[in-house]
Parts: structure tokens; C-alpha cells; sequence
């Protein structure tokens, strides 16, 4: 085994550390893999000493608290290879790496808002992309998955070998194994027309109400966001966006940049905006588009799938996550439909293809108790709720039970079917130590 580090021993605490510092875990064992077969005996170690196992990459989707155990951290695993349009890619590659590999075939990764997420885990929750309503989520993409499974084996999930493993990972994310690599076809892309616009607490209601509207007439090549910041009053933020609660929506238009101006204009004569990004890019550097901050901290957040965006539903997102709500609050409305809606060739983990938009809240644990997160954030999503079609695995993110968002997230159908692969590659509940699928207990 590569590295095993117990708690106190030197170099413990850096490895358990990742993006999402709000998270307390403890594992009795961190196994610091640098390859598949340093996961294998990390997996048989575990089941050798009867231990839970859980796996971190980059640590941005970490949801469940935890002490015990053994955690497999997989950062080191960076191979990356690109061949026939085919990305192959090892479980601790992050997006950014990708992006850089793939541009040197004229090709682009179904990669998203932020390069420093990790490939697999993203993928596995799906994978809403800078060019999704063009080509889909990423785990549509993808055409195999090897994976360590709770036996101590490393299989090969493809459409047409081990069908359900491969089904259950696209959605049921890490229930089922370990993945040690991913393999996805590329996108033919390496230029858009993209960037931000960002308004001013004054334009608020005014530019929900326009992009809701513009939103509804843009073609599949246009995808975009929108995200409501409050802004700090500190000198690290730009003049004009200082103590400002901004607007900013995001476009990625996979067009020419004429087209594209003509197709932000509405959106430009909504109101004033504060700053302009727009411009025609090389995908390289679509990680600028949202701009996000790089840097490790404690969030909570939670988010539904919505049919429309009434006005009802827009006055509720300004109360409960505005300028006046109290807790600050990041809201992200992401415009679904397109490719998105699309039936994919080899169908992951089901979720409501027919929704309109999301509607996503983040705050920052620091900024207010995690009791008053949940609180506000509770409300927001009560208001929303006779429009809500569901909820996306993939942004929750922050403490919560281990078994609590599962029944949430996964129609009935699926979380059956879920739970029978469960049992049949994981029986003993190994792999619990995330948003957690028991095994059924009548299966065979």
C-alpha cells in the first residue's frame, strides 16, 4: 500500500483536507492511492477490518460527516490519455487538466463552471455543462468506467458489460465503488462566445424578469445562468461590484461572436450593467466565464428542478435570497432543455429531463450558523415548492444524514433498482459513507 496515514501521524490532516472545510470527518485510515491497485487493497483492507469506506478527490461535493473508517483519497491518480476522440482520464483528474489535454485535438471535455472540480465525481452526479443544451450531460458521454468494487475487484462498466453497475454509477455516483477511470467521448469545440454580464442591486428584479424571459427563446447552442452574489464591501472586490448584491448572468454561446451579440442584446438594454465580459474565447479559458473563487471554504447548499419561472417564483427568490434576506445567499438559476432534455443513447440514473430550470442556493457557513442556513434556505424552496419537479444530487452539498437525501433525489423506480445493484455489488453497506443507497435487503 502507497501511503497509510492513521490520525496524528504527519501529513494526516493535509491529505484529509479538500475544498469543503464545513464537513467534519475522521476516518480511522486515509490510504493515499496513486493507483488502481493501491485502491484494490485499500477496498480488501477494508473488508478485511469490517470498516465503511469512503473516496475524496478534490473534496468539493463532500456531504456526509463521518468518523472511522477508511477514506481513499485519489488526487494522485493523474493520468490522462486522448485518443480517437476518446478521453481517458484517472480518478484524480480535475477539469481544468483536461481542457488543456483535449484543445490540443480541437476538442473540448463537457466540463463546468469551475476547471479545479474533478472529473469523476462530477460526472458521476451527472455533469451540467458550460455546453449543455448543445451535447448533454457529461455521463452521457461516457462509454466506460473501471471501478473497485466492494469484493476487492476492479471491474469494467461499459453499455455492454456489467449494464447495471455502468447505469447505477451515472447518477448513483460513489454507493456502488471506487472508480479509478473514466472513459468519455469529446465535443468538437474549441472556441465560444462567452463571458458575463453583472448588474447592480438596483437591477435585480429587472434582470430575473429579462433573462427568465430571453431565456425562453435562445436556441441549443446558447447555454447560461444566472447567479445572484452579495457582494463584500472590501477592497479585494471590484469598484463598481463593491457592497453591490450583482446579477451576473453567464453565457457560453457555441457560435460566432456577431450572432451572439445580437443574441445578449435584449439582456444588455435590461438595465445598466456594471461589467461586460462577453467576448469570443478559446475554451481554455472558459473556467473565467463564472469566475468562481478558487479557494477552499465551508458551504451549504441545496437547489430543485423547477417548470417555469413565474413571477410568483421570482418575487419569492428576491425575498428569501436577495439583498434584504437574512442569510447571505448565492442563488444560481441554470436554463435546462436542449440536448438536456434529451433522451441519451445509454440512460445513467433518471431525473426530470422535462424541467425548465434550476434553482440552486449556496451560502457560506462562516457568513451565518448552519442553523439559519438551512432555516432561510428551507424557506426559499417552500416557496418554490408548488412549481418544483425535483432536486439534483449533484448540488447538494454540505452536512446532511447519510440516508436523507437519497428518497429525495431518486424517483421511486430508480432507487429500487438502485438499491437491488446495491445489493448485489456492495450487500454489506461498505461503500455508506455518502448520500446513501441501503442495499435491498429481499434482492436474490
Amino acid at each position: 500500500m502507497t501511503t497509510l496515514l492513521r490520525s496524528g501521524d504527519a501529513g494526516y490532516d493535509t491529505e484529509l483536507a479538500g475544498f469543503q472545510t464545513a464537513v467534519p470527518r475522521r476516518p480511522d485510515v486515509i490510504v493515499a492511492a496513486e493507483s488502481a491497485a493501491d485502491v484494490v487493497e485499500a477496498v480488501r483492507y477494508a473488508a478485511e477490518h469490517d470498516l465503511p469506506v469512503a473516496v475524496h478527490s478534490t473534496g468539493h461535493g463532500v456531504g456526509v460527516p463521518f468518523e472511522g473508517g477508511v477514506l481513499v483519497t485519489t488526487h494522485r491518480m493523474a493520468g490522462i490519455r486522448i485518443e480517437d476522440g476518446i478521453a481517458r482520464v484517472d480518478a484524480g483528474v480535475r477539469w481544468g487538466a483536461v481542457v488543456e489535454a483535449a484543445a490540443g485535438h480541437g476538442l473540448a471535455p463537457l466540463s463546468g463552471s469551475f476547471p479545479g472540480v474533478g472529473v469523476v465525481g462530477y460526472t458521476l452526479g451527472g455533469g451540467f455543462s458550460l455546453l449543455g443544451r448543445k451535447y448533454g450531460l457529461a455521463a452521457d458521454q461516457v462509454t466506460a468506467i473501471e471501478v473497485v468494487t466492494a469484493d476487492g475487484e476492479l471491474r469494467r462498466a461499459t453499455p455492454d458489460t456489467e449494464q447495471d453497475l455502468f447505469w447505477a454509477l451515472r447518477g448513483g455516483r460513489d454507493n456502488f465503488g471506487i472508480v479509478t477511470a473514466l472513459e468519455f467521448r469529446l465535443v468538437p469545440v474549441t472556441r465560444l462566445y462567452g463571458g458575463s454580464l453583472q448588474f447592480g442591486t438596483g437591477s435585480l428584479s429587472a434582470v430575473l424578469a429579462a433573462w427568465r424571459d430571453w431565456a425562453a427563446e435562445m436556441p441549443r447552442e446558447m447555454t447560461s445562468s444566472l447567479g445572484m452574489v452579495p457582494m463584500p464591501d472590501l477592497p479585494m472586490v471590484p469598484e463598481p461590484l463593491r457592497g453591490q448584491h450583482v446579477a451576473q448572468i453567464r453565457i457560453a454561446y457555441l457560435g460566432d461572436a456577431a450572432e451572439g451579440e445580437r443574441l445578449v442584446a435584449p439582456l444588455r438594454a435590461a438595465a445598466t450593467p456594471l461589467g461586460d465580459t462577453l467576448a469570443e474565447i478559446p475554451f481554455t479559458e472558459s473556467g473565467k466565464i463564472a469566475n468562481e473563487p478558487p479557494f477552499p471554504h465551508g458551504y451549504r447548499a441545496d437547489n430543485v428542478t423547477v417548470s417555469e419561472l413565474n413571477d410568483t417564483m421570482l418575487d419569492a427568490i428576491l425575498e428569501h435570497a436577495g439583498p434584504d434576506a437574512p442569510v447571505p445567499t448565492v442563488v444560481l438559476l441554470d436554463l435546462l432543455g436542449g440536448a438536456l432534455s434529451d433522451p441519451p443513447e445509454h440512460p445513467g440514473v433518471g431525473w426530470d429531463r422535462e424541467a425548465r430550470f434550476t434553482v440552486r442556493a449556496l451560502s457560506v457557513v462562516d457568513d451565518a450558523p448552519v442553523t439559519e442556513i438551512k432555516a432561510a434556505h428551507g424557506k426559499l424552496f417552500d416557496a418554490l415548492k408548488p412549481w418544483s419537479t425535483g432536486k439534483l444530487l449533484t448540488f447538494v452539498y454540505g452536512e446532511s444524514g447519510a440516508a436523507e437525501e437519497a428518497s429525495k433525489v431518486y424517483s421511486a423506480a430508480d432507487l429500487r433498482r438502485l438499491a437491488e445493484v446495491k445489493a448485489t455489488v456492495d450487500p454489506a453497506n461498505r461503500f455508506r459513507l455518502t448520500h446513501n443507497v441501503e442495499p435491498a435487503r429481499d434482492a436474490g
